[in-house]
């Protein structure tokens, strides 16, 4: 069965770093794009980053671009975010995604907070 589990969240400061992990398993990791998308209180969910099976190909939201890096490490099974110059919009809960025969799956998801 498909297990999406993340992992790395928590408070931090304006600035400061912290690296996401999304441990996977039930599934062929490598024949799937991975993605984190992230939603904050009253806000509808957003793409973050995507990366393709090999990793050749990586995209990113605006708004993250230049502090935000995705890798992945297919003998592992796991996706990572790397998050650096954090701020306080960056607030949110973030989640692990890859998409199936159309369908969606999610991690549960890693509260992440900015906030001095």
């Amino acid at each position: 069965q498909v297990q999406l589990a993340e992992s790395g969240g928590g408070l931090v400061q304006p600035g400061g770093s912290l690296r996401l992990s999304c441990a996977a398993s039930g599934f062929t990791f490598s024949s799937y794009y991975m993605n984190w998308y992230r939603q904050a209180l009253g806000k509808e969910r957003e793409l973050v980053a995507s990366i393709s099976q090999f990793g050749y190909t990586t995209t990113y939201a605006d708004s993250v671009k230049g502090r935000f890096t995705i890798s992945r490490d297919n003998a592992k099974y796991t996706v990572t975010l790397q998050m650096n110059s954090l701020k306080p919009d960056d607030t949110a809960v973030y989640f692990c995604n890859f998409v199936r025969s159309s369908i969606n799956y999610w991690g549960q998801g890693t509260q992440v907070t900015v906030s001095s």
